[in-house]
């Protein structure tokens, strides 16, 4: 949709009849719903429970009320002009629209995931500039499993047989699913979603995406809807696809890595240094990161199986260690001169909400800048064992972390931190009640 023209007109043009009006929980599942297009007009405001933003991955709600109303009243959803797609796998011509949260005053709710990604894109904009973003987001495609207590399975290529050892970066092995990929080319066209380059990575059916740089609130809408996505695309070829951390026993994890810089005013890269050296802004954002990446690894790690990735032989970060060039450090600086001079946080899981992922870095730095933090001496060679493990073992830990920073608590909002809280404990409740195929394996008749 163009910048000039409205909702409705684009709607009409593209022969819409339905429409999913759509928000992201804390656990980044959309929510909200749909109207028939001929009930939409500009100005159409969408009523939704304030206690949606309170429920848990399980579908559940949480022990603590304190964050909403007692009333359990609604909140308001706005459409975002900018955030119009087509929604190309329906058959019916539909549309999905991301909204903004609102309540009675017509105030941003902070609780929203979108909220909190603007409120530090605010601090950003007081200051003059604008943090540019480039996602690049793991996945597993598998074969379709509807027996939860049954391990995941490569799933079957063109060739008829599914793939036995890793095949990283290898072409052919992304060709064996070249009809599913055609598709999802073809979906992410439909909806501007500006993906650029599709690898094959370490695990069996593991594969990356790459997105094109831009501004932030913009490319967590893209990983957003590029999620539901995939998975559609992957229905359509009876496959699966998986952003859970840790899908397979005996496989690498699945990440999501934040490439960034800042531009000002006038579109300079603040980052960019003399001599090729990099500058005092980012290295006191780096400073940032390394400072406060342990009490926001619940955002980038929010269910109990992201911690399961935080592994040396995972190929994951261990500790915020940073580095030129180094991909076995926490925090990347690419080798790239000029206007691409970008640091890399590889901390982030493939699972996280990409709206919180992107607050929670981008406040990481920003804290930096303000502090005027200096980060420690960059790392040569392998940073897995340098010094002892830094980022948090659990969820449990991470939560405790991040209910503890007093500085984040202030840019996020307390009553954000307090429902995340809140949500995040109850599904970790959730999970203690289960008891696994290890533990009976194990301690059954042993202990």
């Amino acid at each position: 949709m163009s910048e000039t023209q409205s909702i409705q007109s684009w709607l009409k043009d593209n022969k819409i009849t339905e429409i999913e009006c759509i928000i992201s929980d804390l656990t980044g599942i959309a929510r909200g719903k749909i109207m028939p297009a001929s009930k939409f007009t500009e100005t159409t405001i969408t009523r939704i429970p304030e206690s949606v933003l309170m429920l848990t991955v399980t579908g559940d709600y949480t022990n603590d009320y304190s964050m909403i109303d007692d009333a359990e009243i609604d909140i308001y959803l706005k459409p975002d002009p900018s955030a119009v797609k087509v929604l190309p796998w329906a058959q019916e011509p539909t549309a999905q629209i991301i909204h903004d949260c609102y309540d009675a005053n017509d105030e941003l709710v902070d609780m929203a995931p979108r909220t909190v990604l603007r409120r530090v894109l605010q601090l950003y904009a007081d200051k003059g500039l604008t943090p540019i973003v480039a996602p690049e987001v793991e996945f597993f495609l598998t074969k379709r499993n509807l027996d939860p207590d049954f391990p995941l399975e490569p799933p079957v290529g063109r060739s008829g047989r599914a793939e036995t050892g890793r095949q990283s970066y290898s072409i052919d092995a992304l060709n064996e699913f070249d009809p599913l990929f055609e598709d999802v080319y073809d979906y992410c066209e439909a909806q501007n979603l500006d993906v650029e380059t599709l690898i094959h990575e370490e695990g069996l059916g593991q594969m990356e995406i790459n997105f094109v740089h831009g501004e932030a609130l913009g490319l967590a809408d893209q990983v957003f809807l590029f999620k539901r996505t995939l998975r559609e695309a992957a229905l359509k070829h009876d496959m699966s696809a998986t952003f859970m951390a840790k899908p397979v026993e005996g496989q690498p994890g699945s990440s999501m890595h934040i490439h960034q810089s800042l531009l000002d005013a006038d579109g300079n890269n603040v980052f960019m240094g003399k001599n090729g050296e990099i500058s005092d802004t980012l290295r006191h954002y780096i400073g940032g990161l390394q400072k406060y990446t342990k009490a926001v690894t619940a955002l980038f790690a929010p269910n109990v199986n992201s911690y399961r990735r935080y592994m040396r032989e995972e190929s994951a970060p261990v500790n915020v260690h940073w580095g030129y060039d180094n991909r076995t450090v926490g925090l990347r600086v690419p080798d790239a001169n000029g206007p691409n001079v970008r640091v890399e946080n590889r901390v982030g899981g493939a699972d996280a909400n990409p709206y919180l992922a992107m607050a929670a870095t981008l406040a990481c730095g920003y804290l930096g800048m303000v502090e005027e933090l200096e980060p420690s001496a960059h790392v040569e060679g392998s940073a897995y064992d340098k010094g002892t493990r830094e980022l948090p073992r659990s969820l449990t830990e991470a939560l405790i972390q991040l209910d503890r920073c007093e500085p984040l608590r202030e840019i996020f909002g307390d009553r954000f931190v307090r429902a995340y809280l809140s949500v995040k404990e109850k599904e970790n409740e959730n999970f203690l009640q289960v008891i696994s195929s290890w533990e009976r394996e194990y301690l059954l008749l042993t202990v």
